[in-house]
């Protein structure tokens, strides 16, 4: 009599679109059950369906607005009465917001402080222990290259991926030799609806340039996970950028990133 193997699950947040529409596909072809968690249900019936026709896997759908500080724990409760163990989970759910910090939306950044940290931070919390206790489990959050220093005219944007970066390396190190490894991705610009999303289509930082697919950044992201690296930026520019600040003065790094945020005159 042969026992069947248990396919392991990952819960991908922010799974409708971009980077984690990518992660889905990548964990269902790499045999993953999957939990799709995101504000749109509809994209993600038609993402669980597509999976599970290609794939052969079980795809969870949980429409959640993770802004929302209630949700982290409604969403861990679903997940209890489904009997649904995370093997793997990818925190990748987040926005932006472009302007100077006095002209920009209090309830808004608030909303980002919750859904980038708070979430973040208390679906790790959840997840964890029982990693731990098993001696298996892979943590992805997703970060920035923001997070290397801080962010003029987004200024809380960049402040919440440098707490990302932060706890992350923190976690690789408390979890060492445990079997469970914690990975930060901190793509730079990526082709995605984010710029759109946070208004900054006129920065400098983007508008005209040649930026990366959000294939290519998952792809990056789900190897290092596999990997049990610590931290990965994809591209090497985007990595020699990221590294550069730390022999800058702190003065030069901010003006630097100013002049890069500011919107492009024709």
């Amino acid at each position: 009599m042969t026992t069947q193997t248990k396919k392991k699950t990952a819960l991908i947040t922010g799974a409708s679109g971009g980077i984690g529409l990518d992660f889905a596909r990548l964990f269902a072809e790499g045999g993953y059950d999957v939990v799709l968690v995101a504000r749109t249900e509809s994209k993600l019936q038609e993402l669980a369906q597509e999976l599970s026709a290609k794939h052969g896997v079980r795809a969870l759908v949980v429409a959640s607005d993770l802004s929302d500080p209630a949700a982290p724990a409604r969403l861990m409760e679903r997940l209890k009465v489904e009997g649904v163990q995370v093997d793997a989970l990818v925190n990748n759910a987040g926005y932006g917001a472009y302007g100077a910090f006095v002209e920009t939306d209090l309830d808004a950044e608030l909303k980002m402080i919750q859904l980038n940290i708070s979430a973040l931070t208390a679906l790790t919390k959840a997840v964890l222990p029982g990693m731990l206790e098993r001696k298996s489990g892979r943590i992805l959050n997703v970060a920035s290259t923001a997070a290397f220093q801080p962010g003029p005219l987004m200024a809380v944007y960049y402040a919440t991926k440098a707490y990302v970066l932060s706890f992350s390396e923190a976690l690789a190190n408390e979890t060492r030799g445990t079997g469970v490894t914690v990975t930060c991705l901190c793509p730079g610009p990526t082709k995605t609806g984010f710029q759109q999303q946070a208004k900054m289509e006129e920065s400098r930082l983007v508008k005209g340039k040649e930026i990366m697919d959000s294939l290519t950044v998952a792809r990056a992201g789900y190897e290092a996970l596999h990997r049990g690296q610590a931290v990965v930026i994809p591209g090497f520019v985007n990595n020699l950028l990221a590294q550069s600040v730390r022999f800058l003065p702190r003065s030069a790094v901010t003006t630097i990133v100013r002049k890069v945020q500011e919107r492009a005159h024709a």
